[in-house]
């Protein structure tokens, strides 16, 4: 059967992949073994991809699908693919008590590769969750976590999928107050950014941590805190990809911005709106003026 004849309507599980998105990334410090240590404020965008899967007797295989799965080759469905290492990591962690299957899992591709906004970490985590619950390993919540912090930084914050402050190299994680409602934008300019080369050109002084509030009263609460941040890897990732600059300012220049500013080391950047409404309505601007770049608009998770 080929990709385009699967009806993943008659599938019996699917689960939604949210962007993440970090209202702020501070570096503060590095690791002896390399690792950069991060202060994030993350949120997820109503955004997202999508994991469908059909049980079956058949050896667990994937197709990717979508407007970015297209841009991917065939050996991106391989063992290596993150959404197949997150199935074999919960066979192993389930062991034989585990209704394991085999079948066939079908990753819509919504979201833009190599883009900030945790495409792949998303993914990973959507399998945990989808497949914990399809082979009923009840896996506890700190078992999931721990297995999602070995297959990469971004995987556990994903596998929440909740406001959460985001600190050490991914994996300490606290709940952070909800954010009252707001509408953002998301763009990307087309062009894939290498996190090793943002973090290399990354230049000055390590930013210190954040002091955040117990709670927002409301969204200019929101706001007098996060223009107070900064991402430290925006003007690296500028330097890497120069329209990124060019992103923020038409983010910044729509009617009811707030403000603007890049997710995670790029190439996204996001604008916040006081309403989804407003966002939806720049998010067709922006689209209609640059037609080849990835716009959407609306509300979060």
């Amino acid at each position: 059967m080929t990709v385009a004849a699967l009806d993943v309507s008659t599938f019996a599980f699917t689960e939604a992949a949210p962007a993440k998105v970090n209202l702020y990334l501070h570096v503060t410090g590095r690791r002896a073994d390399g690792y950069h240590l991060l202060d994030s404020l993350v949120v997820f965008a109503g955004a997202g991809d999508v994991l469908h899967y059909q049980p079956g007797p058949e050896p667990l295989h994937l197709h990717i699908t979508g407007r970015f799965g297209r841009v991917l080759d065939a050996s991106a469905a391989g063992a290596d693919n993150l959404v197949i290492r997150a199935a074999q990591a919960l066979q192993a962690l389930g062991g034989a008590q585990a209704h394991v299957q085999g079948g066939t899992l079908v990753l819509e591709k919504k979201l833009p590769v190599a883009s900030g906004i945790g495409g792949g970490s998303a993914d990973a985590a959507a399998a945990l969750r989808l497949l914990d619950r399809a082979w009923n390993v009840q896996a506890s919540r700190a078992d999931l976590l721990a297995l999602a912090q070995t297959l990469g930084a971004d995987v556990p914050v994903c596998l929440l999928s909740q406001t959460m402050r985001m600190e050490g190299i991914g994996e300490e994680l606290t709940p952070a107050p909800h954010l009252p409602e707001c509408g953002m934008v998301l763009v990307n300019c087309g062009q894939a950014v290498s996190t090793p080369e943002v973090f290399r050109r990354r230049a000055g002084a390590f930013a210190p941590r954040a002091t955040m509030p117990q709670s927002w009263a409301n969204l200019a609460d929101v706001m007098a805190f996060i223009e107070q941040q900064g991402n430290s890897l925006e003007q690296a990732a500028c330097e890497v990809c120069p329209p990124v600059a060019h992103v923020l300012a038409d983010i910044g220049g729509q009617e009811g911005c707030l403000m603007a500013r890049m997710s995670g080391s790029g190439a996204t950047c996001f604008g916040l709106f006081a309403t989804p409404q407003a966002a939806r309505q720049a998010a067709d601007r922006l689209e209609d003026a640059h037609s080849a770049w990835w716009v959407w608009g609306g509300g979060l998770v």
